[in-house]
């Protein structure tokens, strides 16, 4: 080959690897919206497994979800979490061994605790779950001020309040939520859109398979560094006393992590640089008679749990420390995962000890961001 063409040739290889290989790291926060630590770490409850006021097929539910140990149940339940999480990073928030991840909310409802999530810090002022343009800066909308991640951050959610959550109109992150239409002219994009018009019974919170394919499909064809995904049917149904499908819908989102986690893996911009951190927004009650409603009047409300594995991770597996960790730690773990100081200038919470590499080093000054507050309609 002369010498010319050999040039040629290198530089083309090294366009082409630039292309696909992400330079920094990535991170993909999931949250599956008010399960409880208790299916988590414990897997099915019997008492409520057993009950046909909330079980409608006691027997068949049994079959699918029960065993004797404790370990072998929440496997049954939740097989990636199980069988690889456990092995590959860190779970927290089994408060049967005094690990606990509890909520600095007084409110433990869905609004404020997102906000408390992403922002770094619990708000006094009580948001209710109604579309209230959030006046707080969020993890995403820092992140997408830096150089390193502008407009490389996105939101899939099955719950529509997310935009004004995370303040969508005020930031350039995208956020699709709800049964919105997918923006994309591709030919799954149009069909995911096809498919989200032929739903007759809409309520406020869209299938979590067509959130999981809206986001899957994003990653495919635009390759964004920093992806949130908001799955939340389990949470409507347990609102509905729906224990099994509750269970259901909670190993169902499992396997979607499953698969999220084989296509990052086998993605070369994402493979071996990408971190996966899944939460929830707030607990339920602890009691057989109040498993399915949540709020600070209702005792176990406020007890979550977390898990993260990746790159950026220490492969622990179950934490069975004795540990308070809090959600509003969660914004700059966040961050932190990714190497950069979220709320430098900000009273938010420090990034969970003991869950990531140290090594933190801050990109760019994030631009200031002044969102308004108002109270507007749905989508």
């Amino acid at each position: 080959m002369n010498r010319p063409k050999y040039l040629v040739l290198l530089a083309f290889l090294l366009i082409q690897f630039s292309a696909t290989k992400s330079q920094t790291p990535n991170v993909v926060v999931v949250t599956l919206d008010g399960v409880r630590w208790q299916e988590v770490f414990n897997g099915a409850e019997y008492s409520l497994l057993t009950d046909e006021k909330y079980s409608h097929d006691t027997g068949l539910m049994r079959q699918q979800y029960w065993h004797e140990e404790a370990s072998e149940r929440r496997k049954k339940l939740m097989p990636f979490l199980w069988n690889v999480v456990s092995k590959k990073g860190q779970l927290l928030g089994n408060r049967k061994l005094g690990n606990k991840v509890t909520v600095a909310n007084l409110y433990k409802i869905s609004y404020p605790g997102y906000n408390e999530m992403f922002s770094g810090k619990p708000d006094w002022l009580f948001i209710p779950n109604l579309a209230v343009r959030n006046p707080r800066n969020n993890v995403f909308q820092y992140l997408n001020n830096l150089e390193s991640y502008k407009g490389k951050v996105a939101a899939f959610c099955s719950w529509q309040l997310f935009p004004f959550i995370l303040n969508e109109k005020n930031d350039a992150v995208q956020v699709n939520a709800g049964y919105e239409a997918l923006a994309g002219t591709d030919s799954t994009s149009v069909l995911i859109n096809e498919v989200q018009e032929q739903v007759k019974e809409r309520t406020n919170t869209r299938h979590d398979m067509l959130t999981y394919e809206c986001a899957k499909n994003y990653m495919k064809l635009h390759h964004p560094k920093v992806l949130y995904i908001g799955l939340g049917e389990a949470d409507q149904y347990a609102h509905e006393g729906r224990y099994d499908i509750y269970l259901q819908k909670l190993h169902q989102a499992d396997l979607m992590l499953e698969e999220l986690w084989y296509n990052i893996q086998t993605d070369p911009f994402y493979k071996d640089n990408t971190s996966i951190v899944i939460t929830t927004d707030h607990g339920r009650g602890n009691k057989p008679g109040n498993w399915y409603t949540h709020g600070f009047w209702i005792k176990g409300s406020g007890e979550t749990w977390m898990a993260a594995m990746g790159p950026g991770i220490e492969p622990k597996g179950e934490s069975k420390d004795k540990q308070q960790v809090h959600l509003k730690q969660l914004a700059a773990t966040i961050s932190s995962v990714l190497g950069v100081h979220f709320g430098q200038n900000l009273s938010i919470a420090a990034p969970i000890e003991g869950l990531f590499n140290d090594g933190i080093e801050d990109l760019q000054p994030p631009k200031p961001i002044v969102p308004e507050m108002s109270l507007i309609g749905l989508k």
